[in-house]
């Protein structure tokens, strides 16, 4: 008789690598539903040539005319068949939270048969593109996707890179995907319909990603304040697309554009930032917190001897120019243990990164360091700093 103590132990193993390349153009210009150096139809072309359009509502309501323009500009193309008019869709985070409206989104590529090789193009801000990329994601593994962003935010960041996801227990892209779109198409005339909160809101962005990779670009984005605060075009397209660069240069380089690590370095500022917008019910928008989380965290970076005490107020005062409260009522919301709300967001934060907390600060300024904890006392002096230096 064999019994199993006494049978030898087989071990096997495969260790299987796939390596998969990523490659798709983020394209800068204008008019691109006019125009006949657009990009737009050989993409298309480039796959079976049926295709969809989702429009953010907010786009939709600043451009009446365009939902005609894009079925004219497509219907002129050979190749390509446009499968209905333009879905006007609501933008904001609010189509994040809202599960029957995404369920209706891939309601929408099943009934026209979408395949791997159709596209849908969808023109609206990072909250939409988002969703929309989830979407996408999760039809037939994937159907390509055409982000045309619509905000400063989704120009120079949101908009351009890997992610996608949706909101889920009070937490923001509490669920998601890493999926590259097919091509990203920016249309700077788009940013004409925005509004003041809207023009303002990707400002924040480009100081981020310049604090942590470009010293340079800092002190250009400082100087450009009262211009960007005026709506000056030449100022916002220059930072749009230095903006995106250095978001596209650290997602290629960094070793790690799907995040299976702890450090997220792009995410500087962004723990506060995520449950500020949480904590408010979405008031304040993505932009606007994380102009407070980048002031909040280099308060702390010049406390630890990171960044000099002239470089945050330098941060500081152009953040104000450019309209930005800094100091939001929510900042000092308590629990009922008397502790600070805020403080739950480092917890969060961790759990949504997996292993040790990881914050990314300046370290010196235009580059950065990963800081593992942060006391509460550390917090309330950082807190008491900006309460001061926002009002003064």
């Amino acid at each position: 008789m064999v019994t199993l103590s006494n049978m030898s132990t087989l071990s096997h193993q495969v260790q299987q690598r796939v390596e998969v390349p990523f490659q798709y153009p983020v394209h800068f210009g204008r008019n691109l539903f006019g125009s006949s150096e657009s990009p737009l139809p050989d993409l298309l072309r480039q796959g079976s040539g049926r295709c969809l359009v989702w429009m953010d509502s907010g786009v939709a309501e600043a451009f009446p005319e365009l939902s005609s323009r894009i079925q004219n500009f497509l219907k002129q193309e050979d190749g390509i068949e446009l499968l209905r008019e333009p879905n006007i869709i609501p933008g904001g985070e609010a189509i994040k939270n809202d599960y029957r409206r995404i369920m209706s989104l891939v309601d929408e590529l099943l009934e026209y048969h979408l395949c791997r090789h159709s596209t849908v193009i969808v023109i609206g801000g990072g909250a939409l593109l988002d969703a929309a990329g989830f979407v996408c994601s999760i039809v037939h593994r994937g159907v390509r996707l055409i982000r045309m962003p619509s905000t400063t935010l989704a120009q120079n960041d949101a908009g351009i890179g890997v992610k996608n996801g949706l909101n889920l227990h009070g937490m923001k892209n509490s669920i998601g995907c890493f999926a590259p779109p097919f091509a990203v198409l920016n249309d700077l005339d788009l940013l004409t319909g925005l509004d003041e909160r809207g023009w303002r809101d990707g400002i924040s962005e480009a100081f981020k990603v310049a604090m942590i990779k470009d010293s340079a670009f800092f002190q250009e984005l400082c100087d450009l304040a009262p211009a960007l605060a005026r709506r000056d075009p030449a100022a916002m397209e220059r930072l749009v697309i230095r903006c995106a660069e250095l978001h596209l240069e650290h997602i290629a380089t960094s070793g790690d554009p799907f995040e299976m690590g702890s450090a997220r370095p792009l995410d500087f500022g962004h723990w506060s930032a995520h449950k500020l917008e949480s904590l408010s019910n979405h008031r304040i928008s993505h932009g606007e917190a994380v102009a407070v989380g980048i002031a909040l965290d280099s308060l702390l970076a010049a406390e630890m001897g990171d960044l000099h005490s002239e470089e945050v107020r330098q941060l500081l005062d152009a953040l104000k120019t450019l309209g930005f409260n800094l100091f939001p009522d929510e900042l000092t919301l308590t629990l009922g243990d008397g502790s600070l709300a805020l403080e739950q967001g480092l917890e969060e934060f961790r759990e949504h990164l997996g292993g040790e907390l990881s914050l990314s600060i300046p370290s010196p300024l235009g580059s950065i360091r990963e800081v593992h904890d942060l006391s509460s006392e550390q917090l309330q002096r950082a807190l008491a700093g900006l309460r001061e230096l926002a009002c003064a």
